[in-house]
């Protein structure tokens, strides 16, 4: 007897339900939005929905966690002594770069950052989970500075910094505006701009 099936099929149910609450959030804002809403849009009954989650908060909590988790390469990257720091910062960037061309992830931020827009509490809520968790080039600035690689700097401000730069034109635009994503060509230019112009500001 195949048992692994009624579990794909829970868990394909499960994923339809956040992608029905995502396409929700992001059309009515949370506030307007009801299970109803999410059971009918899934095209499952209310109660799988509460099967799955108990509460509208808790199905927003999940689509946070996912939010999180999607940066989950980023915070396994580790800084490597016997690697130049261009070669690394390239790889670091370019796969931050492909996290912010995913549609999916496009879609969790948008919702997020909506909701922290129309209750601050939950926008100091994200923030400060975010800073319980230092981030992964966070995390590689301060491996590189105390391997004497990088001058004197906070690791936190290099970061948003370098970040920054490559949201200018590969995130914001796409979140606020609805702009397509960048070209393969723009991306490499972006990410060689931002890394050129970081290492000949702190590199040692």
């Amino acid at each position: 007897m195949d048992t692994t099936h009624p579990q794909r099929l829970t868990d394909r149910k499960r994923q339809a339900i956040v992608e029905a609450a995502l396409a929700e959030f992001r059309a009515h804002g949370f506030d307007a939005t009801s299970m109803d809403k999410i059971a009918a849009a899934a095209g499952v009954s209310k109660r799988t929905v509460y099967n799955h989650f108990p509460s509208k908060d808790d199905l927003f909590a999940h689509i946070l966690n996912e939010l999180w988790a999607s940066s989950a390469a980023l915070q396994a990257f580790r800084y490597h002594p016997g690697v130049s720091l261009r070669t690394q910062l390239m790889d670091l960037m370019g796969q931050k770069m492909a996290l912010l061309r995913d549609n999916y992830f496009l879609d969790l931020a948008r919702v997020a950052i909506a909701e922290g827009i129309h209750r601050p509490e939950r926008a100091r809520e994200m923030i400060a989970r975010l800073a319980d968790k230092e981030e992964g080039v966070t995390a590689w600035i301060r491996a590189a500075l105390e391997d004497g690689k990088l001058k004197p700097l906070d690791p936190a401000f290099a970061s948003h910094l370098l970040q920054g730069q490559l949201k200018m034109f590969a995130f914001w635009p796409q979140v606020a505006m609805g702009q397509p994503p960048l070209d393969a060509a723009a991306e490499t230019a972006v990410v060689t701009a931002a890394v050129e112009m970081f290492l000949a500001y702190y590199a040692v």
